[in-house]
């Protein structure tokens, strides 16, 4: 491990299976395993040698999450050997309170979402003098972290070989900004970027419904869904939504809203990006998909980015057919909130599925599109 840097580089390998498939080069950045291998790890380290750089050694990290975040915190400080207090909401999982206790973090449970915990960390900082709020998704210098990923896949790849589209699941838009600013840094910014969500969880999506960028139509003609309100950032001249209620089971993109300045960098970039949403059902039947192809589990949260990996009708709307094979990275990020267990309630949801019939409906860039259910 290099001295100025506490995540481990991780792998990009080619899948077989995918790229049979699809008809392209797949390639995977498996950031799936916990601290130090993990896209939480990156940019969560980095802001808190930050911290430990600026305020000394005393300094106490405070974190509000839904488990990943808080995980990687609580890594980061035992590491750094500083104290952390992770604030998390009523659903987290005993598993993850036990891990986080394990690694040294103080727990507290406050409120039913993440914006409530959020509020409780909030206060608990303004209490302390020596506390300081780590961000889980909405801070440039957690983004330099996260850009690392891109950095690596650079070097990664076959030399010269750039690739023709980055997937990447969404929430509050801190893994899509450290994409970005890492694609900046490496001359990618032409590559598109396809962020993809659950519905339900897409505060991302509808965000940018609300701007002048890639959604169809105009946007005075493009209507806030119910339980979402709108509002308006001043500093980066964007319009954010706000979610009242998330419904996806894919908790940890449960941001109520996202980072504006995430907004900002995909509303601008050259390369664009293609915001999608998909049902949890689909997300599920990826989670199986990859588990039986790569013997390698992953939360709905990660699960959401390989729907298109699993799905060529949906593959192909999102990248258009080019006179070479593509070469395409998926962003497999892993995450702690998944089990055995689940993937048995898993199959179960995605047989009813299939024995509904009809077909699985997916937004994109402002447009429905009807994918059939394969299996």
């Amino acid at each position: 491990m290099s001295p100025d840097k506490l995540w481990l580089e991780t792998p990009l390998i080619r899948s077989t299976h995918i790229s049979s498939l699809l008809g392209c080069n797949v390639y995977l950045k498996l950031d799936t395993l916990q601290p130090p291998q993990s896209f939480k790890a990156r940019g969560i380290s980095h802001y808190a040698q930050h911290a430990v750089r600026t305020h000394g050694p005393g300094v106490h990290l405070i974190i509000a999450s839904g488990g990943n975040a808080g995980l990687a915190a609580a890594w980061a400080a035992k590491v750094l050997g500083v104290k952390c207090t992770v604030y998390l909401p009523h659903a987290a999982s005993q598993s993850t309170i036990d891990f986080l206790r394990k690694d040294g973090a103080e727990v507290v449970i406050g409120g039913d979402y993440y914006l409530q915990a959020l509020q409780r960390a909030q206060q608990a900082v303004e209490a302390d003098p020596n506390a300081v709020m780590v961000p889980a998704y909405d801070d440039p210098i957690l983004w330099e972290g996260h850009a690392s990923l891109v950095h690596e896949i650079k070097s990664q790849l076959p030399e010269g070989n750039a690739p023709d589209a980055i997937f990447c699941s969404v929430g509050g838009g801190g893994l899509a900004a450290g994409i970005m600013e890492g694609c900046r840094a490496v001359g990618w910014d032409d590559v598109p970027l396809v962020a993809v969500e659950t519905h339900g969880s897409n505060c991302f999506y509808q965000s940018l419904s609300l701007n002048e960028g890639p959604f169809t139509g105009k946007v005075e003609s493009r209507k806030v869904p119910e339980g979402t309100s709108a509002e308006y950032n001043k500093e980066h001249n964007v319009t954010v939504a706000h979610i009242a209620k998330l419904t996806s089971r894919a908790t940890s993109l449960g941001a109520t809203s996202p980072s504006a300045g995430a907004v900002e960098m995909a509303l601008k970039r050259s390369g664009g990006v293609k915001s999608v949403c998909v049902s949890d059902e689909l997300a599920m039947q990826a989670c199986l998909s990859f588990t039986e192809d790569h013997k390698t589990l992953v939360e709905l949260a990660c699960a959401v980015t390989l729907a298109p990996a699993y799905n060529p009708t949906l593959f192909r709307a999102l990248v258009p057919h080019i006179d070479k094979p593509a070469t395409v990275v998926f962003i497999v990020c892993g995450g702690f909130k998944i089990s055995l267990e689940d993937l048995k309630e898993y199959e179960r949801i995605v047989e009813a599925e299939f024995a509904a019939g009809g077909e699985w409906d997916v937004a994109f860039n402002g447009q429905g599109i009807k994918i059939p259910k394969v299996r």
